[in-house]
C-alpha cells in the first residue's frame, strides 16, 4: 500500500469510525459459502474397483456422485432412471463417532459404517460357497 493510499484509508476511516475493515476474500467466501464435501482420489479408487467388480459381474450397471455441503454420495444403481441399490456416503461429522463412511441399502438400512472406507466397503465381498 502507497503512503498516499494509507492516508487516505486513516481519512476515511476518521470520517466512517469503524465501519469499514479489509477482509480476506477467500475466507469470506469459505464462511458463506463452505466447500462441498468429497472423496479423496484413494477413496474414489476403492469404490470405483468395487463398482468395476460388480458391473463385471452384471449386477450394477450406472453411478452418480454427489458432493454436497455436509457429506459426499455415491450412487449405484441397477438402471439408470431407478432408485439407487446402495449409497456409499461420507459424513465428516460422523467421523469421530461412529465412523465417516456407511453403505445405505434402498430401503435406507445402514449396512455397514466405520471409520476406514476399505473395511466398510468389505459389505459387498460376497462369501464363496462350497458347490457339491
Amino acid at each position: 500500500m502507497s503512503d498516499q493510499s494509507e492516508r487516505g484509508a486513516e481519512e476515511s476511516g476518521n470520517r466512517d469510525a469503524g465501519t469499514a475493515a479489509v477482509v480476506d476474500i477467500h475466507q469470506y467466501r469459505q464462511s458463506r459459502d463452505p466447500l462441498p464435501v468429497t472423496f479423496h482420489r484413494r477413496e474414489l479408487d476403492a469404490i470405483l474397483w468395487i463398482y468395476g467388480r460388480m458391473v463385471g459381474e452384471g449386477v450394477w450397471r450406472d453411478y452418480a456422485i454427489d458432493h454436497l455441503k455436509d457429506r459426499a454420495v455415491f450412487s449405484v444403481f441397477k438402471r439408470a432412471g431407478e432408485y439407487p441399490l446402495y449409497r456409499i456416503e461420507k459424513d465428516p461429522k460422523l467421523a469421530a463417532k461412529q465412523g465417516a463412511f456407511s453403505v445405505i441399502g434402498a430401503d435406507g438400512r445402514i449396512l455397514k459404517r466405520g471409520h476406514e472406507l476399505k473395511q466398510v466397503l468389505k459389505v459387498f465381498d460376497r462369501t464363496l460357497k462350497l458347490v457339491d
